[in-house]
């Protein structure tokens, strides 16, 4: 039977000794109160923090972590894929985490995962690093934290409401079930995509609404009642519905629109109970 190869198998054996005690996990960010915060919370669910502050104090400390959580940006004209690349040449087996402004950029594969700083919940940090305790490095994976950031706003304004979230060219940021729903396609066919170019023919013209929104950070309502197509379906006619459209700072700090709808029962004529109806 074939042996491992031995670079593959002390890292395995590198893994396997933490279970034993604590996982030990370098923290490296320039800022103080970022480094405290995280290394407090770490603690409090079972890690042991090791901090660093500089490229410097980082390389110094390989040999006694088992997994890397760096910032991006370091200030200073230095970032945390220096320190990666580094890691990974001298200790391959050591999982790395990236904290970053943006999730556009590519870091050249050196890094296992990719958080969205800013965004992501103390959740998202703990279940990365609980997944790379018991993985070896593999193919990068990205943990792309804006559809949290987006379902939170959602979430906020309720399952019953129609919620977009777009950019100021009308791309698709993030949708609700209820639109998945409500226009017939999967919620992941919306992401990327232009209003403009794929519902023209059936949603009403939000182009103008939404760039103004974008560009004033005005708020628009809807005082038609039409809905969000530009033909009522056969069952909405008798039905009215609120809409508007409100203004967002998106995941990488454009300007964005969210566009909500929700439809409302038209309440029954009754001249004796509601005269001004």
């Amino acid at each position: 039977m074939a042996e491992p190869p031995e670079s593959l198998s002390n890292g395995t054996n590198e893994m396997q000794s933490t279970t034993a005690q604590p996982v030990r996990v370098l923290l490296l960010d320039d800022e103080p109160t970022n480094l405290h915060l995280r290394a407090a919370i770490l603690r409090q669910h079972g890690y042991e923090s090791v901090p660093a502050a500089t490229i410097e104090e980082a390389t110094d400390l390989f040999n006694n972590i088992d997994i890397a959580v760096l910032d991006y940006h370091l200030g200073a004209g230095q970032f945390g894929t220096e320190v990666a690349a580094l890691l990974r040449r001298r200790r391959p087996h050591v999982p790395i985490i990236i904290l970053s402004a943006t999730i556009d950029r590519y870091f050249g594969g050196v890094e296992d995962m990719h958080l969205l700083k800013g965004h992501s919940s103390v959740e998202d940090l703990l279940d990365a690093l609980s997944s790379l305790e018991a993985k070896r490095r593999g193919a990068p994976v990205v943990v792309d934290a804006r559809d949290f950031f987006y379902s939170r706003i959602a979430m906020a304004i309720g399952a019953d409401v129609l919620v977009q979230i777009f950019d100021e060219n009308g791309i698709w940021q993030y949708c609700n079930d209820s639109v998945a729903e409500y226009l017939g396609q999967p919620r992941e066919w919306f992401i990327g995509r232009s209003v403009y170019e794929e519902m023209r023919p059936f949603m009403r013209d939000w182009s103008d609404v939404l760039q103004t929104v974008c560009l004033t950070r005005e708020t628009y309502i809807d005082r038609t009642h039409r809905g969000l197509l530009a033909q009522p379906r056969p069952q909405e006619p008798q039905l009215t519905w609120s809409v508007l459209a409100f203004p967002i700072t998106l995941h990488d700090n454009r300007s964005g629109a969210v566009l909500t709808a929700r439809i409302l029962d038209k309440p029954t004529r009754n001249s004796e109970l509601l005269p001004f109806i």
